[in-house]
């Protein structure tokens, strides 16, 4: 049985449209990316699988049960971690310490990890006798997906685990995630870097407007999509005077600080105009490859097709 089994699933809010026909499968012994802007029904999503909220129509099947029926079985075989906010979120009182909390979490399971040796994993064990109040961020954050695996879970459910994580936290995070993967553990993970579901996810769900617009492997997303031309150089570059001397309707985008893009397709004349635009403004370019688009471009296109700002 998969994971998860989510079909025609919609909430509506008095104020807010929710989501409205979400389907899609989570398979075991894989990452599940959910893609989506802020409000395009991940975190809801998430929440009714966890049978933290009720949905109002549609079928949801975790681990092969209703996730609010068997909540109290569930409880024991899912792991989740809450999108940051704070103590609430995740269900910490201010003023207790980490390894407190870990080794009260712990005492809820079976057969749950050791907490000192998930501190360690996780570099907090310098933090351990400190105060989830004066935890930086980053470090509540990792605290967080500690409490999410210490009681072994089959299945795990992380809502933007690596929000506010400096780049070693953030790669510690993923090469635990993968480790989990390998160990056969399901994992649901929403995030707003593309970057990051391109490199741990199995599959992606791309919602927008409370509903699914694609889904596939990364490599399916991509395949077949027209080469973007990438390069390097300094950040902040004028994108729009790049754009401008650029010929074929082409377009230039920063996709991170310092990585840019152009495409929608790539030509001697595109190449030959962006290596003249650079050397005309002092611009050392440099690692220029072609290659398949990358999904944050899939994604981009796909929900701005949706009427996207």
């Amino acid at each position: 049985m998969p994971a998860v089994e989510v079909s025609r699933l919609a909430k509506r809010y008095t104020s807010t449209a929710g989501i409205s026909d979400i389907s899609f499968t989570a398979e075991r012994r894989a990452v599940t990316a959910l893609l989506g802007r802020n409000g395009a029904g991940k975190t809801t999503t998430v929440e009714i699988c966890c049978g933290l909220r009720r949905r109002d129509s549609g079928t949801v099947r975790v681990l092969d049960r209703d996730p609010v029926a068997a909540h109290q079985e569930l409880v024991q075989r899912v792991g989740v971690m809450p999108q940051a906010g704070g103590s609430s979120a995740s269900g910490i009182y201010p003023s207790a310490r980490v390894r407190e909390v870990m080794e009260l979490f712990a005492a809820q399971y079976a057969h749950p990890l050791a907490p000192a040796a998930l501190l360690e994993r996780l570099d907090l064990t310098s933090v351990a006798a400190t105060p989830w109040r004066r935890l930086s961020g980053g470090e509540q954050q990792r605290v967080s997906l500690a409490l999410a695996l210490v009681g072994r879970p089959e299945l795990v459910f992380l809502d933007e685990p690596t929000a506010g994580l400096d780049v070693h936290a953030r790669r510690t995070a993923w090469d635990l995630i993968r480790e989990l993967r390998s160990s056969g553990v399901a994992i649901i993970l929403t995030t707003h870097a593309l970057d990051e579901a391109e490199q741990l996810a199995d599959a992606v769900v791309i919602l927008d407007g409370g509903r699914v617009l694609a889904t596939g492997s990364p490599a399916d997303l991509t395949r077949g999509t027209t080469p973007e031309l990438h390069f390097t150089a300094p950040p902040g570059l004028d994108v729009a005077a790049l754009t401008a001397a650029l010929p074929n309707d082409a377009t230039a985008n920063e996709t991170a600080p310092g990585h840019y893009a152009v495409g929608p397709r790539v030509d001697p004349e595109v190449i030959a105009a962006v290596t003249a635009w650079c050397a005309q403004h002092g611009v050392m370019a440099d690692n220029l490859t072609t290659a398949s688009r990358s999904l944050e471009s899939v994604f981009l296109d796909l929900t701005s097709a949706e009427g996207s700002p």
